[in-house]
């Protein structure tokens, strides 16, 4: 299993490279999607992330979040883990692992998780069950058994949707794809 996610992340990484020019565009459609959800409009703790250069850019979704007032959420990369950390601006990021911006700060407590009500996960592939190929090193395997009332939503390019991705039986899909 482990050549045939290999495979895969090698052809999504080909794709990218082919639809760059499109990530932008990609990107803002995305985050109006997401925008236009109830459950982002009921949701007061959300879990977004920092987007890589090669991922939908969620920044329009992480200022409309401070000024509707809600709780903002990162992950911050700690050895094997993703901790949660607030996030109250750009002025509070910094270059953290991976070169991503990550907030500096208190972390969000272990046992105030449940209060999350929308996560936005990224990754290298979802399939149409929302089964998620990420990119290999298990940080959100990790962290996604910690969520398990929250509705997820994997964010991806449209290429990156696929009919199926291989998993195991601890594998946690995530409630609904965003293309």
């Amino acid at each position: 299993m482990v050549n045939i996610k290999t495979e895969l992340r090698r052809k999504i990484r080909g794709r990218k490279a082919e639809h760059q020019a499109n990530f932008p565009t990609w990107s803002a459609e995305i985050c109006r999607k997401v925008l236009a959800m109830p459950r982002w409009e009921s949701a007061r703790t959300v879990l977004l992330y920092h987007a890589l250069p090669d991922e939908p850019d969620l920044q329009s979704l992480l200022d409309e979040a401070l000024l509707e007032g809600k709780q903002v959420l990162l992950p911050v990369v700690v050895g094997d883990d993703l901790v949660l950390k607030h996030f109250r601006g750009k002025e509070n990021l910094r270059e953290g692992a991976f070169h991503i911006l990550e907030p500096i700060g208190e972390d969000f407590p272990l046992e105030e998780y449940q209060q999350i009500e929308l996560a936005l996960i990224p990754g290298m592939a979802f399939d149409r069950t929302g089964h998620r190929l990420g990119r290999g090193r298990g940080y959100y395997d990790r962290l996604l058994p910690r969520l398990p009332h929250t509705y997820t939503l994997g964010i991806c390019f449209p290429f990156q949707l696929l009919d199926t991705i291989p998993f195991e039986p601890h594998d946690i899909p995530v409630c609904e794809v965003i293309i």
